[in-house]
């Protein structure tokens, strides 16, 4: 007797397929979503340990976001060194003498306001290269993030522009005039932070700690601050260290007249600050700064980029152009002016070019 045959209705052929399909999905689903999760997980995040706060892709920096991140180190350097000075617990001691002798001081002051603006400005760019006027111990570091907000004025103000971070060196000076800190000579005493872009200056920060105001400009940005509409060209008020006063004010009148002022004042960032529109009133008003001595980039590097971004010049006594690579001293001393005739300046006074290197 033949065996029966078994015969199946399309409709068992569609129950059938269906019931062997929900087999697989049960089966794969689980290893599939396991997977997928596991791929998620190993991309990087945005903004997470794999792209460093302001750095883009390809290792670019935002100087937008860069000028900001600067502002905001000078204010919160700024912070630690008016506590410290207001709770009178400096704690000076000397670190070493100046090319002219002078000792040089260091402060609680220095050191706190250092370790926030190094760490803020690390954290912010990990992959640019920041040269500080303290030494910055790894074994008190601190973690100091940003928000990576942009304050409004400079949203309005600055474009982002992108530049690759190997052409980035950041320079800051946590405490500008220590001398005179030490001395509670508070109009005197600033924050600073410069970015230099292939050697060249173009963001500077100076900040106040003790009145609150800060100058920022970034070249071919713009500027929170201007240029004073007039300047005395033929009996100009210069502008010089306390210490240097006499070296200068003997050549200058000299040069340009009995009528000419010397001015002595204490710290490169108050000085500049005095060549501008400044609204502040402990503030000198100058027409050129000059100093004939070695200095350090640190203390000048902020000035030099907000000179530039208005118009003005900041170079050597012989006019040469100060690079912001390299060692962190320049020789030369300098002369800086805005709205002046900077190349004839330099030529009436071709005896500090000498000075400065005695």
């Amino acid at each position: 007797m033949a065996p029966m045959g078994i015969r199946l209705s399309p409709l068992g052929m569609a129950v059938f397929c269906l019931l062997g399909l929900g087999v697989l999905y049960h089966l794969y689903s689980g290893f599939l979503a396991g997977r997928f999760a596991f791929f998620m997980l190993s991309e990087p995040a945005a903004g997470g340990p794999e792209t460093p706060h302001g750095s883009a892709p390809g290792g670019a920096v935002d100087l937008r976001e860069l000028l900001a991140v600067s502002v905001l180190a000078a204010v919160r350097g700024g912070e630690e060194v008016k506590r410290v000075r207001e709770g009178n617990v400096l704690n000076a001691k000397a670190k070493g003498k100046t090319r002219e002798g002078a000792e040089e001081q260091l402060t609680t002051g220095d050191l706190l306001s250092n370790r926030r603006m190094f760490y803020l400005l690390k954290g912010a760019f990990p992959a640019v290269q920041i040269n500080s006027e303290e030494r910055v111990d790894t074994a008190d570091q601190e973690t100091v993030s940003w928000d990576r907000s942009i304050p409004e004025d400079i949203k309005q103000k600055i474009q982002p522009q992108e530049v690759p971070a190997e052409s980035v060196t950041v320079w800051i000076d946590p405490l500008d005039a220590t001398q005179e800190y030490t001395e509670d000579l508070r109009q005197y005493v600033t924050t600073m932070v410069c970015v230099a872009v292939n050697g060249k200056p173009v963001i500077g920060v100076i900040h106040k700690p003790f009145s609150s105001y800060t100058a920022w400009a970034m070249v071919d940005g713009g500027s929170n601050v201007k240029a004073r509409s007039s300047y005395n060209e033929k009996t100009p008020r210069i502008i010089v260290s306390r210490s240097h006063a006499g070296k200068v004010e003997q050549v200058a009148r000299q040069t340009f007249g009995n009528k000419t002022v010397i001015i002595p004042a204490g710290g490169a960032g108050y000085k500049v600050l005095a060549l501008l529109d400044v609204p502040e009133k402990n503030q000198e008003e100058a027409d050129v700064y000059i100093h004939v001595t070695y200095i350090k980039k640190w203390d000048i590097c902020a000035g030099n980029a907000v000179l530039r971004a208005l118009g003005g010049h900041m170079t050597t006594l012989s006019g040469e152009e100060i690079s912001y690579t390299g060692s962190d001293g320049n020789e030369g001393g300098l002369i800086a002016s805005i709205n002046m005739n900077h190349k004839a300046l330099i030529e009436k006074l071709p005896d500090l070019e000498k000075t400065s290197h005695k």
